[in-house]
């Protein structure tokens, strides 16, 4: 077995928390490795569901209207399939679910995950919407660790967005140190908003966004503030004075493009790696299987799989075995696999509940009993309407490289494919009583019923006469879900139970309850256009009443944003990280995604993770 060594620090993983801490590590002058299970989404090929003899990529990476293909692309996807219940009966209820795919038993429901250079910033929908304040400010209060507050947290969104969606005057005005919105104007992930021309001629597109506004406006309350918040943000959701105000209301999404082309941290990393191709080495096609410690619970390296399409969760894996390889890491080893892989790997590695880590005979190096509990997500469902016309925006469509507006995204970056197929968004409480906005609802031309095999041929349907009016629900109260292993081999998928509603910790039911006010929010939005709609198929006229909705909820709802299985906080009280991200019981060695959180932050969480990228390397730079 090879050793390489040189290297000051090893990140597994190059998402939106390991590729951003290791571009900042590298540009401040240390020798990183980064290790990523999959390949560059450029220079693979690969068909999707939907088209899968094409060779779709890299346009499934790069139009951003193209995701939900991105998601299934044969050549980066992981599919994970996960339990939302542990009971069969009620798991069996959801349509969604599967009992075997690609010829293995999988007995769970699709979670799409990316293998790729990236991750899942690969194939995200690209939304940048800001955190709560009070997410940042009750980390602070749990560790006592000031730097967690709201205000300082800012500073990091500032320092790596580069905001090119408000108008140009904030940014001259930035430059001389005034800056009420707090955007940042000159990092290195660059935003933007997209809000086709064509929009204003689909008549019908028009009267649906005029009326869900109207009635929005209606809706939401606050009509004072409501006016003040729009003045003052031009309907950005992540305007500093409304990030304050934990303001509510009509908001347009940002994303997270450069030329209406798909940014992550891929471009970061392969960024920072041209400039400093000393400093930053990128190896590809590296299934990391376990850290590895001396005498001392030091991490000093990463032993890996050398090869493609390693994991279980590729579609298919590969099934010849790659070359085992170690590397060593002078300084620290950084942990970004997300959710469901960082608490896999600890737990290959003999950190973890040592009960469990002895059912699958891995010996104990720390018994840490809060690796894989805590998992929590959004809850998510579709209010999905056929429409009495096809979209003309989308006359034509076929979602393929030349089609009508493929070839104007292609030579003009404009048209309906430069966005994420959001056309309206709202911001409000599910109650009076909710200490913070707790739904996200946004409209989406497109029939989107949450994830299953295939799911994105809706997409590319012949007809395109669909309305989905997506129901986010934020800061869920439940999080009794859990990540174990299968086995001891790094290559299966690990054991995922979201224990959703009632099976979970939410014993005053409300998630469900606010997830039932949303579905009857956008619901009242639909009636305003209710002549422009054939049928709402979901959840459809037999479900009426509240029980009926929530009978609904409970077997269709969904979730994409996974985290919070090695949260921050003290051992005894299930912590995995203290307030600097350092695992509990070892030395040199961190945890920078996802799973870190205690609780879910805000609606999307990928700028979050972003923001905790950036902190860590601060962190990291210090103690060096």
């Amino acid at each position: 077995m090879s050793t390489e060594n040189g290297f000051e620090y090893v990140v597994v993983g190059s998402g939106a928390g390991g590729g951003t801490v290791a571009a900042r590590l590298a540009e401040a002058g240390r020798r990183v490795l980064l290790l990523e299970a999959g390949g560059d989404p450029i220079r693979l090929q690969g068909g999707d569901s939907a088209y899968p003899d094409a060779e779709r990529l890299p346009e499934d990476y790069r139009v951003p209207a193209f995701h939900p293909f991105a998601s299934e692309n044969q050549a980066m996807r992981w599919d994970f399939f996960v339990r939302h219940y542990g009971d069969e009966e009620r798991q069996r209820r959801d349509p969604a679910y599967r009992e075997t795919f690609g010829g293995k038993r999988v007995d769970g429901v699709l979670y799409p995950r990316a293998g790729t250079l990236g991750g899942c910033t690969a194939h995200n929908a690209m939304i940048m919407v800001y955190p709560h304040n009070a997410d940042w400010d009750e980390i602070a209060e749990l560790t006592g660790d000031a730097s967690w507050k709201a205000d300082h947290m800012r500073g990091y969104f500032q320092r790596l967005e580069n905001c090119h969606h408000r108008l140009a005057s904030y940014r001259w005005l930035a430059k001389i140190g005034v800056d009420p919105t707090r955007h940042g104007f000159n990092g290195w992930l660059r935003t933007e908003k997209a809000i086709p021309k064509e929009v204003v001629g689909d008549e019908a597109l028009v009267q649906v966004i005029a009326k869900s506004a109207i009635e929005a406006l209606d809706e939401v309350g606050q009509p004072i503030d409501r006016v003040k918040w729009a003045v003052e943000s031009q309907l950005d959701p992540n305007d500093w004075r409304l990030v304050k105000d934990n303001a509510v209301g009509l908001r347009y999404p940002p994303l997270t493009t450069h030329r209406h082309e798909r940014m992550g941290t891929r471009e970061r990393i392969l960024d920072v790696a041209r400039r400093y191709p000393e400093r930053l080495r990128i190896e590809l096609d590296a299934l990391a299987t376990r850290v590895l410690f001396d005498d001392q619970q030091r991490a000093v390296g990463v032993e890996y799989i050398k090869g493609t399409r390693q994991y279980g969760a590729f579609q298919p894996p590969n099934a010849a075995d790659g070359e085992v390889r170690r590397v060593t890491a002078s300084r620290e080893v950084v942990l970004a696999g997300g959710a469901f892989n960082t608490p896999q790997l600890l737990m290959l590695s003999g950190i973890g509940p040592k009960d469990h880590l002895a059912e699958h005979g891995i010996e104990t190096r720390v018994d840490l009993p809060g690796v894989g509990t805590n998992l929590q997500d959004r809850y998510e469902v579709g209010v999905v309407s056929r429409m009495k016309g096809d979209w003309e925006v989308l006359e034509g469509a076929r979602f393929a490289e030349g089609d009508r507006q493929y070839r104007e995204w292609d030579h003009l970056r404009q048209g309906v494919y430069t966005t994420n197929g959001a056309v309206l968004a709202v911001i409000k409480r599910s109650r009076p009583e909710r200490p913070l906005p707790d739904l996200f609802c946004f409209a989406l031309l497109g029939n989107f019923r949450g994830y299953f095999p295939g799911y994105s041929k809706l997409f590319a349907a012949e007809r395109q006469n669909y309305l989905t009016w997506a129901v986010l629900k934020a800061h869920t109260e439940n999080r009794a879900g859990v990540v174990r292993l299968r086995s001891a081999d790094p290559r299966d998928t690990p054991h995922i139970d979201f224990r959703y509603f009632d099976e979970g910790s939410d014993s005053a039911g409300e998630d469900l309850d606010s997830v039932v006010d949303g579905v009857k929010f956008v619901r009242s939005l639909a009636h305003r256009y209710r002549h422009l709609i054939d049928e709402e198929e979901l959840p459809g006229k037999d479900v009426q009443t509240d029980d009926e909705i929530r009978q609904f909820v409970k077997d269709r709802a969904w979730g994409h944003h996974a985290s919070c299985t090695c949260p921050i906080g003290a051992r005894d009280g299930g912590g995995v990280v203290d307030s600097r991200f350092r695992v509990h019981g070892t030395q040199g060695l961190r945890i920078v995604d996802a799973s870190v959180f205690p609780r879910i932050p805000g609606f999307f969480i990928v700028s979050a993770i972003y923001m905790i990228g950036e902190k860590a390397a601060d962190l990291m730079l210090q103690d060096a």
